[in-house]
């Protein structure tokens, strides 16, 4: 039956690739195969996965279809966030497959980014067979109970027939109104049977309307009145190049300084004069202090976290100081934690594009000064001077990256102090894409970078990761190199996790307990792996080894053996004891 099936394979699966109607007739055909045409009728052009046999049918169909690649990952952690990576580069739903069990639970770190994230991400998990659920069988995991906190939702799919429908669904919720993870069940002995069902086209993703005129000229007034507005933007559309031309346009026309939410900094052009800085965590108090002496707080696309807020404090929850504006195209994420003098569910990007398109009135007479006093400190901090000390920290390797990547680079960092050297110090231009985890999950660093150079393989992907994540999913460097990533890494090696560090240091002074590593010389481990590798051990061999690692053409590591001393930007250990 299968070989007659494929005797005329592309007509076949060209035939197939076509969506139709649920009451149209389809061919006869593997559950498994129809889900693979159901992800190409979705715009899929790549999955990544670790194989396992509860989802062998799955895999099996992917062989014949030319529409979608399949990126093999070395561990499920990786495969998803390889995937929540693709989806933070796209703006569609990333995918993955796992197998049942431990292939599911290791991939469970990807789905909580995604939620904390608010990323598109289509999980497929293997599952027992049917006449096995419910009895403790190998591996058998009860998913929605077991995600009920993180994922949008999750879909046991145990009709053949329902696979359409259930594909359809899951990409629609992964979308909208916030996006976030969806899982979808497969049990195995579904995959094989046979289902004339037809592959379903896309559903409408609903999307919130643009406010009304009346909206649009309440918020103008209110920023009209406004001496010392503040127009904090992230998410909801926003990093996209419309919603970038957006943003930019609108804090021209209304005369608004802007600050950009956790790992979101690359939205605004950092050199403009509205640049007022990002809202990270641990950012110099005085940059809080400054943001606190705002009396309009207008708050596009973001959904105002704990991270943005810096502990619901800017602007204070529940009532905030300031005038609030929250502008949100998720009815569920406003209202929650904020009483808003106006809070309104619509397209955040349609509302910048108004905005920017409404004549402003003459603004206040302090206006221009208080934009001044917050851009000035952080154009002042950006440029990096060597330490006093003459210690080597990620500072000049920023230094030398500012003065020699291209344009559109793309940068990915893993979580940890390391990054801040890049967060303060680099100029993104507006046209630079940063890719990170808001949620703080370490390990999204490796494998995000290998999705990055894969969508985009004529950009340069540079990737500053710590030594701590290095080993948690340094790994898909091997993915890398099967597939020529050609990433760019530059390790922070300072024996330490050094975040923990910093909080240990701040709360147990001297009482230093499970931070210290022994690592790897990570230039001979990146060799091992067909990788070049590079080093870095004082501050004058940044330059030439920066410029000689984007001009390799394939993957590279640089171990940069950084002070532990200078623990973050902003920081030593010494001053943290003082």
């Amino acid at each position: 039956m299968r070989e007659a099936l494929w005797l005329d394979a592309p007509a076949r699966l060209a035939a197939r690739l076509q969506p139709s109607r649920s009451w149209e007739l389809a061919m006869p055909r593997r559950a498994a195969d129809l889900l693979v045409d159901c992800l190409a009728a979705h715009g899929v052009d790549r999955v990544f996965c670790v194989p396992g046999e509860s989802y062998l049918a799955v895999l099996d169909a992917l062989h014949d279809s030319n529409a979608i690649a399949t990126v093999i990952c070395r561990h499920e952690s990786g495969a998803g966030f390889m995937a929540v990576g693709d989806a933070k580069l796209t703006a569609k739903p990333g995918v993955a497959f796992v197998s049942r069990g431990p292939g599911a639970t290791n991939a469970s770190i990807a789905v909580h980014v995604a939620e904390q994230d608010a990323v598109p991400l289509v999980l497929f998990i293997g599952q027992v067979q049917r006449r096995e659920i419910g009895r403790a069988s190998f591996q058998e995991v009860d998913y929605a109970r077991a995600f009920a906190g993180m994922a949008k939702a999750v879909h046991v799919v145990h009709d053949p027939a329902r696979v359409p429908e259930s594909v359809a669904r899951a990409f629609g919720q992964a979308q909208a109104p916030t996006p976030g993870p969806v899982l979808i069940v497969l049990p195995e002995d579904m995959l094989e049977e046979d289902t004339d069902a037809a592959v379903i086209a896309p559903f409408a993703v609903p999307r919130a309307a643009a406010g009304t005129q009346a909206d649009i000229e309440e918020i103008a007034a209110l920023i009209g009145k406004a001496e010392r507005p503040l127009l904090m933007a992230g998410g909801s559309g926003i990093g996209t190049p419309r919603g970038r031309r957006a943003l930019l346009a609108a804090s021209e026309a209304q005369h608004l300084p802007v600050v950009l939410t956790f790992k979101r900094q690359d939205y605004f052009p950092n050199t403009h004069r509205h640049y007022a800085g990002h809202l990270g965590f641990k950012i110099p108090k005085a940059a809080v202090a400054r943001y606190l002496q705002s009396d309009l707080i207008l708050a596009v696309g973001t959904r105002l976290t704990e991270a943005t807020t810096q502990g619901f404090t800017l602007p204070a929850s529940p009532v905030p100081r300031q005038t609030l504006v929250h502008i949100h195209d998720d009815p569920a994420k406003i209202g929650i934690n904020y009483a808003a003098a106006k809070a309104l569910v619509a397209d955040p990007v349609a509302v910048l594009e108004a905005l920017a398109a409404r004549p402003p009135g003459p603004a206040p007479a302090k206006r221009a000064a208080w934009i001044e006093a917050l851009h000035a400190p952080v154009a002042q901090a950006m440029a990096w001077t060597p330490p006093a000390d003459g210690l080597l920290d990620m500072g000049p390797v920023v230094a030398a990256l500012a003065e020699r990547v291209a344009g559109d680079a793309i940068f990915v960092t893993d979580a940890g102090n390391f990054s801040g050297w890049l967060h303060r110090h680099f100029p993104f231009s507006g046209a630079h894409v940063l890719v990170g985890s808001v949620g703080g999950a370490m390990g999204i660093g490796m494998p995000a970078a290998v999705a990055a150079a894969l969508r985009h393989p004529g950009r340069q992907v540079i990737h500053l990761l710590g030594d701590g994540g290095a080993l948690m999913t340094g790994s898909e460097l091997a993915t890398a190199l099967q597939y020529g990533a050609k990433v760019k890494t530059f390790i922070a090696n300072n024996g330490s996790y050094g975040t923990i560090r910093m909080h240990q240091e701040l709360a147990y002074r001297r009482r230093v307990h499970g931070t210290d590593l022994k690592n790897p010389d990570f230039a001979r481990w990146a060799e091992s792996f067909g990788a070049r590798g590079l080093s870095i051990a004082t501050i004058a061999e940044a330059p030439t080894v920066v410029e000689a690692a984007l001009a390799h053409d394939g993957p590279v590591v640089v171990d940069v053996r950084t002070a532990l001393e200078h623990i973050s930007p902003f920081s030593t250990i010494a001053s943290l004891r003082g």
